[in-house]
């Protein structure tokens, strides 16, 4: 039996992992988790999963969620619960689900408590990934990717020796604008920006895909996850979401991971790691019917954010810190309504213009950089 502590419990990886969790009772016990503001579907999954500890967003809800359910359990709020639930004694894995800069610090202590890291929160590593895999090393923890990339890449290269590997290939499907124009993208909303064409996913990351930054944020992530240099990381165009990465070795052989796309792969991958299970609601995967893939080159000067990230990337020190806060800040500000879709790049490269990096940062100052975009971000928008 594993036992599993979560953030972001009611997000699109979270309820996902609870319906792995559903599946396989006798392999994962849920110990604990938190959610934000979604306090119907927490007041579900406690009822249905009896955590010993839950944290919510604030004090006031965490008030009300004590007042409304019916199991006992110790109830937290902020980024303190996020704390409590990430150093959960009673658990052997975190798994890190909660979108944006927030789920940094939590990482960290759950690793200095040993435990094992499936994260599907990959701002933790464009942030800070000199520190998170440093302290990882040293404690001798395990991070097993949850991203279907990475967990992909991460499948790829097991049992390969790191040293005859040439390349990581990321596959991008393109997102909801893929077959647009820069010039079709005037004035597009939020709603057609979150029909994305073949995966499901919350709003923030399903924006992100259709800026291409969420496959910038995943070649920084890749860097430290698989110690690779950025001039050996492609991003290649796949419409179909098929082949979800690929590794070419040093003789030419090039190993690629299929599946549909179903989130629920990687991440049971990760609570069952190093063994593999049925996935009874997994959609089998049926080449003949697929009939042909595609593929084609990523083109940077349509989506900028994917050389922005390559470039931050390759810089280093905080600027990748400025690059995922002022997305985030832009982001907010697209999704309320408050800017344009194009205006999110430009956002992002005025912040990056005006930001002088820092080598080797400590957790401080990279926490002051991360304030400091988003208010210099935000104090560009009318």
């Amino acid at each position: 039996m594993k036992y599993i502590s979560v953030l972001g419990a009611t997000g699109s990886i979270g309820t996902q992992t609870f319906e792995v969790v559903r599946a396989h009772p006798e392999q994962f016990k849920i110990t604990s988790f938190s959610f934000g503001t979604n306090i119907q579907l927490g007041v579900e999954l406690i009822e249905e999963f009896h955590p010993d500890r839950v944290s919510v967003a604030t004090k006031e809800l965490a008030e009300e969620l004590k007042r409304t359910i019916n199991h006992t359990c110790l109830v937290y709020y902020g980024e303190e619960g996020l704390l409590e639930i990430a150093t959960d004694a009673a658990s052997d894995i975190l798994v890190n689900a909660v979108m944006g800069s927030i789920g940094l610090e939590p990482t960290l202590a759950a690793i200095d408590k040993g435990k094992t890291i499936a994260l599907a929160n990959k701002e933790t590593l464009v942030t800070a990934g000199h520190i998170v895999t440093d302290r990882a090393k040293n404690k001798k923890v395990d991070i097993l990717p949850v991203d279907s990339e990475h967990s992909a890449i991460y499948q790829c290269l097991k049992g390969e020796k790191k040293s005859e590997m040439s390349k990581l290939i990321l596959t991008a499907s393109g997102g909801s604008f893929r077959d647009r124009t820069r010039a079709d993208l005037q004035g597009v909303t939020v709603e057609e920006a979150l029909n994305h064409p073949n995966w499901s996913m919350g709003s923030k990351i399903t924006i992100d895909s259709a800026t291409m930054m969420n496959k910038g944020l995943e070649v920084i992530e890749a860097h430290w996850l698989f110690d690779t240099e950025y001039d050996d990381i492609e991003v290649v165009l796949h419409r179909e979401s098929v082949i979800h990465s690929m590794v070419e070795f040093i003789d030419g052989s090039v190993i690629a991971h299929l599946g549909t796309p179903d989130m629920k792969v990687p991440i049971q991958y990760a609570l069952s790691h190093p063994n593999r299970l049925e996935l009874p609601s997994g959609k089998r995967l049926n080449l003949v019917d697929i009939g042909t893939l595609h593929f084609g080159k990523m083109d940077l000067e349509r989506f900028p954010c994917l050389r922005f990230a390559f470039e931050a990337g390759k810089t280093g020190g905080t600027t990748p810190t400025v690059l995922n806060a002022a997305n985030e800040a832009a982001v907010e500000a697209f999704l309320n309504g408050r800017i344009e879709f194009l205006e999110i790049e430009s956002l992002i490269e005025k912040a990056l213009n005006q930001h002088v990096s820092i080598n080797e940062p400590s957790l401080e100052e990279i926490r002051d950089v991360d304030v400091a975009s988003r208010r210099f971000v935000q104090s560009l928008i009318v």
